[in-house]
């Protein structure tokens, strides 16, 4: 497949989606001004993603320190030693006991996939695919190309909303109220079983998830969102997020900054040509949700990075459930097509690998009311609040 040119003329969603869509192996270059970044794919899935030019602070080792979950010792000993014995940094810090397998794949996962939204801010560049035999990274788990594409759509979504609040990566806040307890596990068994006899209800508001919780804990210490996204380890999206719906159900207070705020880097750019760019590519999305009608493939799995905070905010859980129940549905036309029948409950999607678990509620408590009718339709509601 002869796949070469400018970003001008072809987007790099639309790239993605060609490539995972026909199920290629081989590497995509992509190249803008000083940056360079390279895409591993395997059957259409991504397996890599690496930028010989990415800057210090997001190589793998260095994110390792500013996360605390290394100190800068055990760092230069590692390097040294990988050096000597050319052997991968992963290997050599878990041998040494510095870091678990599971927590390094943890973070060479965050690394990658913010090396991939990063590209949806390139506006111009080039882009060059050479069908070759890959070596997948053996601790990074595959994504498939489609997958990237819905999860950017959340972000482009729900970023303005973020960007009004948490304006800055100097900001600092201070407490204004103490976090309700934790739920208590006895709670949690009376909530399923709530929600197997139909009286569950959404996320009451003062509700405060694990990762909120945590963000909390890192905002009362006084550091800066820069340093709280590093030590929260779910990236500068979900962590600004997380410290939004905490300001806004008043249990941080943004602390006024003393003279100009420096602005997050790009982000602006980022949400003006992320506009453009995926702007183009709702286009082909509606395409292939006819074409899953159709027989074409939609893989929708999502990144599988851990429980995406949801908004506190009423109103703005209202739009995100509309257009996640379009996401919800195009998963069970995927299903249908692939089984030949409607799944019984939604969890069949989730084990088929087409969602996520946290996507049959989000952005509520409760899950989605879902039946399969006997004329081959379904209904689909949100849950009642």
């Amino acid at each position: 497949m002869a796949l070469k040119g400018t970003l001008k003329d072809f987007g790099i969603a639309d790239i993605l989606q060609l490539i995972g869509q026909q199920g290629k192996t081989g590497q995509l270059h992509l190249k803008a001004r000083d940056q360079e970044v390279a895409i591993a794919f395997k059957e259409g899935a991504i397996v890599r993603a690496e930028s010989s030019t990415r800057r210090k602070k997001d190589l793998i080792g260095t994110m390792l320190v500013r996360a605390e979950l290394i100190t800068e010792a055990q760092l230069d000993q590692a390097l040294e030693t990988q050096r000597r014995t050319l052997q991968r940094l992963g290997d050599v810090l878990t041998a040494q006991g510095a870091i678990g397998q599971e927590k390094f794949r943890q973070m060479v996962q965050l690394q990658y996939t913010e090396t991939l939204y990063k590209l949806f801010t390139w506006k111009t560049g080039t882009y060059e695919f050479e069908q070759i035999d890959v070596e997948p990274d053996p601790v990074f788990t595959p994504l498939r190309a489609e997958s990237v594409l819905m999860e950017g759509f959340r972000i482009i979504d729900e970023w303005p909303v973020v960007r009004r609040r948490i304006v800055s990566p100097s900001m600092t806040f201070e407490r204004q109220k103490e976090l309700p307890p934790p739920p208590l596990k006895a709670d949690e068994f009376d909530a399923a079983l709530d929600d197997a006899v139909g009286g569950g209800s959404r996320k009451a508001e003062g509700d405060v998830s694990e990762v909120e919780r945590q963000i909390y804990a890192f905002a009362l210490r006084g550091f800066q969102v820069r340093k709280i996204i590093d030590l929260s380890c779910i990236g500068e999206f979900e962590t600004c997020k997380a410290l939004l719906n905490l300001v806004n159900q008043d249990y941080l207070r943004v602390v006024p900054t003393v003279g100009q705020a420096e602005d997050f880097e790009e982000q602006e750019s980022f949400l003006s040509r992320a506009f453009q760019v995926m702007g183009r590519v709702a286009v082909t999305m509606v395409v292939l949700a006819v074409l899953a009608f159709l027989g074409s493939r939609l893989d929708v799995a999502a990144l599988g990075l851990g429980s995406a905070t949801t908004f506190s905010d009423p109103a703005f859980q209202r739009v995100l459930s509309q257009r996640q129940l379009g996401r919800v549905a195009a998963a069970l036309e995927v299903y249908r097509l692939e089984q030949g029948k409607l799944p019984e409950q939604l969890d069949a999607l989730v084990s088929s690998g087409l969602l996520r678990e946290d996507d049959l509620r989000y952005p509520w408590r409760d899950p989605y009311f879902y039946r399969p009718l006997d004329s081959g339709q379904f209904q689909l509601l949100p849950p009642l609040r």
